[in-house]
């Protein structure tokens, strides 16, 4: 899972993009496959080729109700009448041959009869007594899909590294697929460090939190088809941390931890990362999230990300998605598009670091996109997440936005 890794500069603070390349040049897919139901194949990685094993569509066929004719019987102007011998239905193809100035009813998707090159509408011929009529407004070849026009007998239709998603398996159905070879799903250990945090069916004493990152990690991880670990709690002891993250090396493909990697007296887990594997870097120059731990022990990627609940979801959805998504084998994870819109909140920040402000993008009464931001953006103000529908995404050298200032945008609909 582990190309090469950079020697640690642990004083550095890492621009975003910096921190983002030497994730993803760092790490590749090393899992096993396996073959699955299509039916289970959801939102799983493909490890082999889906190759066509026939022509789809598999018939040259009419691509709506109407009638099969001879395309050479079009008239050139005025009308021509042809007599109607038959039907061709979906499914129960016409036996024969359709002969000049003949026509044979046709249904959507049925077989072209042998003899037609051409459908005529249902709306653009008029019943005769026996048959129909048709004029010079139509051509020759119209609304007739050839055989193998989507796909060609031995033709890939889903690469290596494709995620398979509705669309992919509706595909894989109407090649009769039933089964897939794809790649093991990646697992992934998840824990939270603090002596402050209780489970939600636990009684919170004085100065105790629910501990709410365990969640909202099981979800994001969930929602790219991750299997996931949950270790619970390890208290602030540094010798608990160690051990903690020295038995989940032991069978799991990734560690994700939340707290823990800042520079308070209790928090560990950096400092276990640097004595028991290998630190890549800590910090990264962005808001919420900079305390950010990346490396690796033993085979198994770390990621330690800080305590805030904002911060993990922000940290996790800016560099842990691609890079899992990596793991498990995408060959082009789907990043989300940046959009551009007006701004409607006065916003201000320290140059020097990426920032991202909880937004609600909507449109205006003009209906062009405009963002707003949240009532309140403290990093562990989780409220923020969920009342928000975007991230308003302020780059290093950015100072202050004002109302009316065009922005970068990140909508949500495409991160969770």
């Amino acid at each position: 899972m582990i190309k090469e890794l950079v020697k640690p500069k642990p004083d550095q603070l890492m621009a975003l993009e910096d921190a983002r390349s030497t994730i993803h040049n760092t790490l590749l897919c090393s899992l096993t496959s396996e073959i699955v139901e299509i039916s289970n194949a959801l939102n799983r990685v493909l490890s082999d080729n889906i190759i066509s094993p026939t022509d789809v569509p598999a018939h040259t066929n009419s691509a709506l109700d109407g009638y099969a004719i001879a395309g050479l019987d079009i008239p050139k102007d005025g009308l021509s009448e042809l007599k109607v011998i038959g039907a061709s239905w979906a499914g129960r193809p016409f036996v024969g041959k359709c002969g000049r100035q003949q026509a044979v009813l046709i249904m959507t998707g049925a077989v072209m009869p042998h003899g037609t090159d051409t459908v005529i509408a249902r709306e653009f011929s008029r019943k005769t007594e026996n048959g129909i009529k048709i004029d010079s407004t139509n051509r020759i070849g119209q609304n007739v899909r050839a055989a193998g026009e989507d796909l060609k007998r031995g033709a890939i239709v889903l690469p290596k590294g494709q995620r398979l998603m509705p669309a992919e398996l509706g595909l894989l159905a109407s090649l009769g697929t039933t089964q897939v070879k794809v790649y093991r799903k990646l697992k992934v250990t998840i824990f939270s460090t603090g002596d402050e945090l209780r489970n939600p069916d636990e009684t919170l004493a004085n100065g105790g939190v629910y501990d709410s990152n365990r969640s909202i990690l099981g979800g994001m991880l969930c929602r790219i088809g991750a299997e996931v670990i949950d270790r619970g709690i390890i208290r602030d002891k540094r010798q608990d941390v160690e051990v903690a993250l020295l038995s989940a090396a032991n069978n799991t493909d990734v560690i994700i931890t939340t707290g823990g990697v800042s520079t308070g007296d209790a928090d560990y887990v950096e400092e276990v990362l640097r004595d028991c594997g290998e630190l890549n870097f800590w910090r990264v120059s962005i808001k919420p999230g900079r305390p950010i731990a990346f490396g690796h022990i033993k085979d198994t990627v770390f990621f330690g990300l800080p305590g805030n609940p904002v911060a993990v979801m922000v940290t996790f959805y800016q560099l842990l998605n691609y890079a899992l998504c990596t793991l498990m084998g995408e060959s082009d994870p789907r990043t989300t598009p940046m959009l551009k819109v007006r701004c409607c909140s006065n916003l201000s920040k320290k140059a020097g670091r990426t920032e991202f402000y909880r937004g609600i993008l909507s449109p205006n009464e003009k209906g062009e996109l405009e963002v707003s931001k949240t009532n309140k953006q403290g990093s562990g103000v989780l409220h923020s997440m969920s009342a928000a529908n975007c991230f308003i995404v302020l780059d290093d050298e950015c100072e202050k936005i004002e109302p009316g200032n065009v922005v970068k945008v990140q909508p949500f609909f495409g991160l969770v």
